[in-house]
C-alpha cells in the first residue's frame, strides 16, 4: 500500500466503493486523513465497513468541512453531467481529483525522480504496460504494475528510487489526475470511445495528452490523426519525444513494425536514411500481429528511454506470455496451436486474431453486437472452417453463408472437440484453433474471462486425453 500522507489530517469525501475506490479509501486512512466514503451500492459499503472503511452519507453531509472529493474513475466528472457529489464538490470550491493523482502527490513527497511510466491509448494498452513490466523485471528492476490493469494504484508498493512503478491509465483517471507527470509517457492510439463520458473527439484527444504533454519522455503512435498532430506538437515544443508505428512511415527516428521486425529509420544525409533491426518478433508468440508492432514498439522506445539493453528487450519479448484473453496460447496438440482471444467481444477486436493467423478453426458467437460480423469478410478467406455457438448462430450462419465452411455447435464444449478434429485432419502447416466470438458472453457465461477459463480448460483436458499413452 502506499499511504496517502498528502491529506493527514484533512477531511475528504470518498464516491465508489469498487476495487480502485476501496484501496483509495485505506489509502487515505492509513496516511492519516479524516475519510468520509460512500457507494450507492449497499454491497459495496458493506465490504467497505468490514475492511475498517468510515462509511457516511455524504449527501447530507456539511460539503464546507471537506478538503477534496475523492471520485472513482466510473463516475461521471462532465458528461452526461456531472455527478451529485462533483456538483456538491464545486459548489463549495474543492478539488476533485482521483487516485492516479493522490499517487502523484505522494511520488512527489517522497521521491519526485523515482521512475514512473504511464500508458494510455484506446487499444492496447493492457498488453503494453504488461510488457514493459515483463521487460523491466526480466532486467532485475523491482517493478510494480497496476492502476486500471489488475491491481488499483494505491495499493501497490511506495514510489522509491530503486522501484519503477508501470501503470495503465484510462481517460477517466487522467482526467481526475491534474498533476500527472510520469518518467516516460505512453500515448499508444486515439480511436472514438467514452464519447458519452468526455462528449466528443477533441475532448477525449485532450485528456489523454495530458499524459504525454507532462512526462519527461513521450512515447507517441503516429498511426492515427489525432495521435501524430499531438506528436507533432510535442516536437514543435522541443518535448523529449519519439513517435511508434504498425507499419513503416515516413516520419524519421520512429520505432516501427515491418514484417515481424521492429525496425527505426535514422536519418542521415538528406534524402538517405538507415534502417536499424531492433529486435525480431516472430519467436516472439504473444507478439503476432502489426497491432502487437506497435504495441511492442512502444514498450521497446519506453525500456530503451530507461537504459535497458535491446538485446534484454528482445530477450524479454520472446518471453512475454501475454495476457489472459487476449490471443493467448493456451495448448499444443502435435501442429494444432489452441488460442483464447475470448476478450474478442466484437468485430473488431476479432479482427486483429483474424489478420495474426493463417489456417483458423473459429469458434464464434455469443450474444451478437450491433454490425455482426459482417465487416470481417474481408477475412473469410484465413477461416478454414467456423464452429458456431450461442444465440447468434443462426445470424452468423447466414452472414458467413457459402463464403466459409461452418458448422452448428452450440456450446463451446461441443466447439472445441469438432475444431481439434478437423485441424488435426488438415493439411495446414500450424492450424489454429481459435476462440475469438466477436459476441459479449452473456448468452451463456458471466463474462468473457469466465467464457475463456472454460476454454483454457478444456482446450488443455483435450490436449492431455489425446496425448495419454495407451488412448
Amino acid at each position: 500500500m502506499t499511504p496517502v500522507v498528502s491529506f493527514a489530517d484533512r477531511h475528504v469525501a470518498l464516491f465508489g466503493l469498487g476495487g480502485s475506490g476501496l484501496a483509495t479509501a485505506r489509502a487515505l486512512q492509513a496516511g492519516g486523513a479524516r475519510v468520509s466514503a460512500w457507494d450507492d451500492n449497499e454491497a459495496a459499503r458493506a465490504k467497505a465497513m468490514a475492511a475498517g472503511v468510515v462509511v457516511v452519507d455524504i449527501s447530507a453531509a456539511d460539503w464546507s468541512r471537506f478538503s477534496a472529493l475523492i471520485l472513482a474513475p466510473g463516475v461521471p466528472l462532465t458528461n452526461p453531467a456531472p455527478h451529485w457529489t462533483v456538483v456538491k464538490a464545486r459548489s463549495v470550491g474543492i478539488e476533485v481529483i482521483g487516485d492516479i493523482e493522490l499517487f502523484c502527490r505522494e511520488r512527489a513527497r517522497l521521491a519526485p525522480n523515482a521512475p514512473f511510466v504511464a500508458i494510455t491509448g484506446t487499444n492496447g494498452k493492457s498488453t503494453t504496460t504488461a510488457l514493459i513490466a515483463h521487460i523491466l523485471r526480466e532486467a532485475g528492476h523491482d517493478v510494480q504494475l497496476g492502476g486500471n490493469i489488475g491491481t488499483p494504484v494505491l495499493a501497490l508498493e511506495p514510489p522509491a528510487m530503486d522501484r519503477v512503478h508501470v501503470i495503465e491509465c484510462s481517460s477517466f483517471q487522467i482526467d481526475l489526475a491534474p498533476s500527472i507527470e510520469p518518467s516516460v509517457g505512453v500515448l499508444l492510439n486515439l480511436t472514438p470511445d467514452h464519447l458519452d463520458r468526455h462528449g466528443d473527439m477533441d475532448t477525449y484527444a485532450a485528456v489523454k495528452e495530458r499524459l504525454v504533454a507532462g512526462a519527461e519522455f513521450a512515447v507517441v503512435g503516429v498511426d492515427d490523426e489525432y495521435c501524430a498532430n499531438i506528436y507533432r506538437g510535442l516536437r514543435e515544443r522541443d518535448a523529449a519525444a519519439v513517435a511508434i508505428s504498425h507499419a513503416p512511415t515516413d516520419v524519421s527516428e520512429i520505432v516501427h513494425y515491418d514484417d515481424g521486425k521492429l525496425r527505426r529509420d535514422i536519418a542521415l544525409n538528406p534524402g538517405w536514411s538507415l534502417v536499424e533491426t531492433l529486435v525480431d518478433l516472430r519467436k516472439a508468440r504473444a507478439l503476432r500481429g502489426a497491432h502487437n508492432g506497435q504495441n511492442a514498439a512502444a514498450a521497446f522506445a519506453a525500456c530503451e528511454w530507461l537504459d535497458i539493453p535491446h538485446d534484454e528487450i528482445g530477450a524479454a519479448m520472446k518471453s512475454f506470455p501475454g495476457l489472459a484473453h487476449r490471443m493467448e496460447e493456451v495448448a499444443r496438440l502435435d501442429r494444432v496451436v489452441f488460442v483464447n482471444d475470448s476478450k474478442a467481444t466484437n468485430a473488431d477486436a476479432a479482427e486483429k486474431a483474424l489478420l495474426s493467423y493463417d489456417d483458423v478453426f473459429w469458434i464464434i458467437g455469443g450474444k451478437s453486437k450491433e454490425g455482426g460480423i459482417d465487416s470481417l469478410r474481408p477475412l473469410f478467406g484465413k477461416v478454414r472452417k467456423a464452429y458456431l455457438i450461442g444465440a447468434s448462430s443462426e445470424d452468423f450462419a447466414r452472414a458467413l453463408g457459402g463464403d466459409v465452411d461452418h458448422e452448428s455447435c452450440g456450446t463451446l464444449d461441443v466447439a472445441i472437440e469438432r475444431a481439434a478434429r478437423d485441424a488435426l485432419a488438415s493439411s495446414a502447416r500450424e492450424p489454429v484453433v481459435l476462440l475469438s466470438p466477436a459476441c459479449a458472453s452473456y448468452d451463456q457465461f458471466p463474462n468473457f474471462e469466465v467464457r475463456g477459463d472454460r476454454f483454457r480448460d478444456l482446450s488443455r483436458a483435450l490436449v492431455a486425453r489425446m496425448t495419454t499413452p495407451g488412448r
